[in-house]
This record gives structure tokens, C-alpha cells and sequence, in this order.
């Protein structure tokens, strides 16, 4: 039976950067992936933003892997030549009375060490985006855009040039802990791992049954996220990235525009809970409700100017009676040491890949040595 000195379930952007960092430092990394392409998932489903660690509560992983993330991607992004640009944000605001929430938002932010944030009033939207209307606004100067299906590539490929090997159509569908290591059983054969990284995003949980870990015990919820697009008639009343205050039960953002690196602007994502994890466009959101949205922050904006764009799925750790913002969980599996568990790797995962990978080397070193 061949042998690896780490297997990675799961070539999203995590996986792949997981991949990347480890690579570097072993050799014989293997990542598998059900699908035939690498990053299928909720890797190149979303916004594509470099979020700046404005939301999550301070002292969190979120909070810590998304600010240290943001540094590392830029980075990544300018070392190998991953479309993206620094264009930053406004949260806006609508009325006088929200002005506190946005104050305290400012707060958290700080608190998590995010810097180049500043409070501008009406006139200050306007200069920046001539077509939004608000009361005040916070400018997030860090936020950025980025081509997430390019960032998933290039992190892949540099693992494969430090030698690992990236294999599609590998869905696992056995897992046994033998000796310390584990059994891997996949549709592109065996392998015996001596460090296995759990970083299958939605079907986490499943791969952790499929061990007999406690950890399965963190069970995934499915969030859908849709979007629309705006015509591009249309799209120059936007320049950048228009977000609303955050929805209070933590489920989402807030329905938001972004002016993508392509020239067109997204509106969305929506959040609703589905019960197939693989439920991406049944009982579609109607592009009236999009409107509504958008009409709150852009009154120019009418159903007539949106088209139904493309959808993905969150990996939530929240029960639908659930609310709050849910930790990301890296961690040893505290029954398989050999194996280390990532739960609820959803946003801001595309900008703290790297963080995340920094903090799986770690684990990762303490296994193999």
C-alpha cells in the first residue's frame, strides 16, 4: 500500500493551501477531492472579497486567522500574479439611528486589530459612490476583490511544484485508523496517511462520522447564499463594495454589491438553510426580493436592471434555531491524533486560507515531526 506523510481530504481553497504550506516542508502530500475539479465548492461560490476581520468577536479564530489572512493574501496574490485589487469598502449605515451599530462594528474591528477604518458622513458615500444613499458609512480601506477560482489554482500549483500530488475523482469512502495512522479508501484507491487533515468544508462532518471521531458531533448545516447580477446598463452605479450592517442573528452579512474585477456587480448572497448540501438552485430566490435590497442603498436600482446569477453553500456550524456567530474549529482529533479536524471553514475562509495553513502546520509538525 503506498504511503503518505499527510493526506488532505479536500482540494478547496483551504485544502490547497494546507497543501502549499505543507509541501514545503514534507514530502509525499496528497490531496483528495471528489470532484473533477479542484475549488468546485464554496471556494469559487461567493464574492471572491479579501475580508478585513471587521465582524467576528475579538480573541476568535475568525477574527485572528481573517486578519492575518488578509496580509498573507495580498501577498500571495502579488507573488504569483492572482488576479485581485485593493479597492476597499463602505458599510453603510441607512439612517441616524444606526449610526451606534456602525460605531460599535468599528469598535470590534479595532479590537481585532484591523486598521484604516475611518467614519464618513452623507457627502463622504456620495464621493465615493455617487448612486448610494446612506445616513453615515465606515470606509474599510483593507477590504479587497479577488479572482477566487485563480487563487484556488495557484495555491495548487505551487504544491504540486513542492511535489505534491492533487488527485480529482478521489471521493473518500472508507477511513480506518490502523497503528497510529489512517487507512485511506478513495475512488483512486488506498493510502496510509501519517497525518490526515479533515478539510472536506460541507462534508467535514461526514468525514469525521466516517472516522468514528467524536468530532462528528459538530454537525454541519447548509446555508445557501444566491446572488444576482446587475445589467451592465447598470453596473457603473457602483465602483467598489457596498455592504449594509450585518444581519444581528449572525446568519449572514447582509445582502451586498460587488463591483467584480471583471467590470460587472454582484448583488447578494441571501442566506437560507437547505437540507441537501448539494441543493444549489431549487426554489430560487425571486429577483424581487433581491430589488428590495438593493433599492435600500441603491434607489436607482430596479428588478428590471437584475438577472439571477449563481448560488453557493455555507458550511454552518449554527442550527437554523440557532444565532451567533460559530468559531471556526482547527483542531487534534482528540481520539485519532494522527488526524486534524476543520469544522465550519466558511466565510472569511477564502481570505485566512493562509492563517488557517499556518496554524495546520503547526498542528501537522507536532505529528509528523
Amino acid at each position: 500500500m503506498e504511503q503518505a506523510n499527510a493526506v488532505i481530504i479536500g482540494a478547496g481553497v483551504v485544502g490547497c493551501a494546507i497543501a502549499r504550506a505543507l509541501s514545503a516542508r514534507w514530502d509525499d502530500v496528497f490531496v483528495l477531492e471528489a470532484l473533477p475539479k479542484i475549488g468546485m465548492g464554496a471556494s469559487t461560490r461567493n464574492s471572491g472579497v479579501i475580508h478585513a476581520g471587521l465582524y467576528y468577536p475579538p480573541g476568535s479564530l475568525k477574527a485572528r486567522h481573517c486578519v492575518r489572512g488578509n496580509i498573507l493574501t495580498y501577498e500571495f496574490c502579488a507573488a504569483h500574479g492572482v488576479p485581485h485589487r485593493n479597492t476597499g469598502k463602505l458599510i453603510v449605515a441607512a439612517t441616524a439611528a444606526e449610526a451606534p451599530k456602525l460605531t460599535a462594528l468599528m469598535e470590534n474591528a479595532r479590537k481585532n486589530g484591523v486598521e484604516g477604518l475611518s467614519i464618513v458622513d452623507r457627502a463622504g458615500i456620495r464621493a465615493r459612490e455617487p448612486h448610494v444613499e446612506g445616513d453615515h458609512a465606515m470606509v474599510v480601506s483593507s477590504t479587497g476583490i479577488v479572482s477566487s477560482e485563480e487563487l484556488v489554482k495557484a495555491y495548487a500549483r505551487v504544491a504540486a511544484d513542492q511535489g505534491a500530488h492533487i488527485v480529482t475523482h478521489a471521493k473518500v469512502e472508507k477511513l480506518e485508523p490502523i497503528n497510529g495512522k489512517v487507512r485511506v479508501t478513495s475512488e483512486a484507491g488506498e493510502i496510509e496517511a501519517r497525518c490526515l487533515v479533515n478539510a472536506a468544508g460541507l462534508f467535514a462532518d461526514e468525514v469525521a462520522a466516517m472516522l468514528g471521531s467524536p468530532m462528528s458531533k459538530h454537525r454541519i448545516y447548509p446555508v445557501r447564499g444566491e446572488y444576482c447580477e446587475v445589467v451592465r446598463a447598470k453596473a457603473d452605479l457602483i465602483r467598489g463594495l457596498v455592504y449594509p450592517l450585518p444581519h444581528a442573528d449572525g446568519l449572514s452579512l447582509g445582502v451586498h454589491l460587488t463591483k467584480t474585477l471583471w467590470g460587472t456587480v454582484l448583488l447578494g448572497p441571501t442566506a437560507r438553510y437547505v437540507a441537501d448540501k448539494n441543493d444549489y438552485e431549487k426554489d430560487r430566490e425571486p429577483i424581487e426580493d433581491f430589488a428590495r435590497g438593493a433599492k435600500a442603498m441603491v434607489p436607482e436600482l430596479e428588478a428590471a436592471d437584475l438577472v439571477l446569477g449563481y448560488s453557493g453553500i455555507r458550511a454552518k456550524l449554527v442550527p437554523p434555531t440557532g444565532h451567533g456567530i460559530a468559531d471556526f474549529i482547527i483542531q487534534r482529533d482528540p481520539d485519532i491524533p494522527a488526524v486534524i479536524e476543520l469544522m465550519g471553514i466558511e466565510s472569511p475562509g477564502l481570505t485566512s486560507a493562509p492563517a488557517i495553513a499556518e496554524q495546520v502546520f503547526e498542528i501537522a509538525t507536532e505529528i509528523l515531526g
